[in-house]
């Protein structure tokens, strides 16, 4: 089994970190892993990707051109990276932000309104986590036990207070 998984939006989003979750809770259950960020010049506002490979394999390259999974947190990421997407892949839309529906009739489209979601359960900043949810329920990459175990190599000492967020976002966008 591998997974080439592509999370992309604006920074700030909290692209890198849900893509730093995926690949730690991965690496927890003795996958082999491959995390790899990108991000323009303007950080916050500019365009964010990761790329995470999760594989019961060696991983021999951090690149994923041809995602099994995308993640689209913003319009002109699945704009760019829609037709990327392999044939049966998955396709995870953050319906609040994004209004167009997938064009591809060859992919399943999941349509979570993660932004919504998020301000309704307080946490207007953890959409992210929300569409990490509904990922980790739909696509099999990583399991859902143990999603503590993930949290805390990702979630900073000075932030412990959101840790228990974080694990309700995630848990929001598993039960969407």
């Amino acid at each position: 089994m591998t997974k080439n998984i592509l999370i992309a939006g604006f920074g700030g989003q909290g692209v890198l970190f849900a893509g730093k979750f995926l690949a730690y809770k991965g690496m927890l259950e003795g996958k082999q892993i491959s995390w790899l960020p990108s991000y323009g010049p303007e950080m916050r506002g500019g365009t964010a990707n990761c790329s995470v490979i999760i594989s019961d394999e060696p991983v021999g390259s951090p690149i994923v051109s041809k995602p099994d999974i995308l993640i689209a947190m913003n319009l002109p990421s699945l704009d760019k990276y829609e037709k990327d997407v392999v044939s049966g892949g998955m396709i995870f839309v953050d319906s609040t932000l994004i209004g167009r529906k997938v064009e591809r009739t060859d992919v399943k489209v999941f349509y979570v309104p993660s932004t919504k979601l998020a301000q309704e359960i307080g946490a207007p900043k953890l959409s992210n986590m929300i569409l990490m949810g509904k990922v980790i329920k739909e696509a099999g990459a990583v399991s859902y036990e143990n999603l503590e175990d993930g949290l805390k190599k990702v979630v900073p000492a000075k932030h412990a207070d959101m840790f228990d967020i974080n694990l309700k976002a995630i848990e929001t966008g598993y039960n969407y």
